[in-house]
C-alpha cells in the first residue's frame, strides 16, 4: 500500500471531494439527498472545513469535514459533519488518522467537545467510535429542514 498522508482540504480538492461525497451518499443510501456541487462548494468555500487523506500521488481516499459551534451545555465545540474512507482503504487506520486530526484541531482550538453522528445501522462505524472512546447516544435524533 502507498503512503497515506493527512492534510487540510482546499479548493483544489473540491472536484475530487464531490465524487467522494456522492460515494458516501450512495453508501448511506441517501444519494437523492446529495445536492452539493463543485460550483456550490466554490460559492460557499468560506464555510467549508475539512481534512483529506491522500496517497503519495495526491489521490484523495478519504475525508473528514467539520465546523465549529457553540452548545449550551458544554460551550465551544467542534462538530464533525462527515468521516468517509473509500472502501478499498478501510480498516487500515485511515479513518482513525482523519478523526485524530479533527480531535487534535479541537484541542488546539480549546473546544470542550467533538460531536458527530453515526447511522443506526452502521455497526462497524459504531464499534470504531466506541474503540476511540466516544459515547453513542440512543436518545437524540437528527432533525433536518431543507431550505432549497
Amino acid at each position: 500500500m502507498s503512503t497515506i498522508s493527512i492534510r487540510n482540504a482546499g479548493e483544489k480538492d473540491f472536484s475530487e471531494l464531490i465524487k467522494l461525497f456522492k460515494e458516501f451518499a450512495i453508501f448511506e443510501e441517501c444519494e437523492d439527498k446529495m445536492i452539493n456541487s463543485v460550483a456550490q462548494m466554490n460559492a460557499e468555500k468560506h464555510y467549508f472545513n475539512g481534512f483529506v487523506a491522500h496517497t503519495n500521488d495526491d489521490t484523495i481516499i478519504g475525508y473528514a469535514t467539520y465546523f465549529f459551534s457553540y452548545h449550551t451545555w458544554v460551550g465551544k465545540s467542534l462538530y464533525m459533519d462527515d468521516l468517509f474512507v473509500k472502501e478499498a482503504f478501510r480498516k487500515n487506520g485511515v479513518g482513525k488518522r482523519l478523526i485524530d486530526a479533527v480531535i487534535q484541531l479541537a484541542k488546539e482550538e480549546n473546544c470542550n467537545r467533538v460531536r458527530w453522528q453515526v447511522s443506526n445501522w452502521n455497526k462497524n462505524a459504531q464499534e470504531f467510535y466506541k474503540k476511540i472512546g466516544a459515547n453513542i447516544s440512543d436518545v437524540e435524533l437528527n432533525c433536518d429542514l431543507i431550505l432549497k
